[in-house]
């Protein structure tokens, strides 16, 4: 079989597609026929060498395909469209995939939609309600509004938790978009300052939860967004890691709960709890198409490295999704 992996850390131009042995299965695996895998930051930050816990030479953390090889489960069988996390691999014409983070595709949905859905929804619906505990009626500030993960979050909290949703994003395209999803208020983060729109949009009081994907250069104006006794997860640092003359009291002050995570580094077992609560929770409001993946652009598998570029430009809205022939 082919799949993408990376020549040497480093740049787009790093990425190849070769030959690789087809993946065999173990005791609670299933190997999949991928037809599509989606783009994530993961992926361009395990390419650069900044991770040490991608073991599989082939990049790609989710796939949509089909059931080649049940390996002996009762729940699937071959010929099962089925989309889900694996543990690197996905950029490739095969993958294995742990039988217990398996989901059957929403009959609605192509394999590059159901593509989009496993990483991005996992992680959103962790970051709410996992560790965000977002209750009805609450408010949640949602950065990065227009990615993956963004409208994900979007249409969760709005459609699940009836939630007060405050998104950023940095062009009048993306913020229309973000409100189309069901954002109640989209802030131009280049044109506004969100901290003090926040402070408008919530009568001074700022949001219960924010979800951060930007890290570093935003730590002063969450910490004016975020209301007394507010819960904060910090889900990405694409501003930085290091902040500098960082005052601790200010948590102190509001009482705030700061948590950090990844998803990708987290446990099977951990990953699989996750996936079938969220199965449960969610997969009616796919069905009834109250919430939906969102997909901003196909590119074949053969063209990952400009796939990687693309999102490293911030060009997409929603996911971008690699087809496999």
């Amino acid at each position: 079989m082919k799949g993408v992996t990376v020549k040497q850390p480093g740049g787009a131009e790093q990425l190849d597609y070769r030959e690789f042995p087809l993946p065999e299965p173990q005791a609670g695996e299933l190997l999949i026929r991928v037809h599509a895998a989606a783009v994530n930051r993961t992926d361009i930050v395990t390419r650069e060498g900044r991770m040490d816990y991608a073991k599989n030479p082939v990049l790609g953390v989710e796939v949509a395909g089909i059931v080649e090889n049940a390996n002996g489960h009762e729940t699937f069988q071959k010929g099962d469209r089925v989309m889900g996390l694996v543990n690197g691999g996905g950029y490739a014409e095969y993958a294995v995939m742990p039988a217990d983070r398996a989901m059957m595709i929403p009959e609605p949905f192509s394999f590059e939609q159901a593509a989009a859905i496993p990483e991005v929804f996992l992680t959103a619906y962790q970051t709410l309600y996992w560790i965000g505990k977002l209750q009805q009626k609450e408010t949640v500030l949602i950065h990065a509004g227009a990615s993956g993960v963004g409208t994900a979050a979007i249409q969760l909290a709005k459609q699940y938790t009836g939630a007060t949703v405050i998104v950023t994003a940095g062009s009048e395209e993306k913020l229309n978009y973000c409100k189309n999803l069901g954002a109640d208020v989209a802030i131009n983060y280049k044109e506004q300052s969100f901290n003090e729109e926040v402070k408008k949009a919530t009568n001074g009081q700022g949001a219960d939860l924010i979800l951060d994907f930007i890290g570093a250069s935003y730590w002063e104006k969450n910490m004016e967004s975020i209301k007394t006794d507010g819960r904060w997860v910090l889900i990405g640092v694409l501003s930085g890691r290091n902040i500098e003359n960082m005052n601790l009291f200010q948590l102190m002050a509001k009482r705030v709960q700061l948590t950090g995570t990844l998803l990708t580094p987290r446990s099977d077992a951990y990953k699989a709890e996750l996936t079938k609560d969220f199965s449960e929770a969610i997969f009616p409001y796919f069905q009834e198409k109250k919430v939906a993946p969102i997909v901003d652009k196909v590119f074949s598998v053969t063209q990952a490295s400009e796939a990687h570029r693309y999102m490293e430009d911030n060009k997409n809205i929603g996911k971008i999704v690699l087809q496999v022939p």
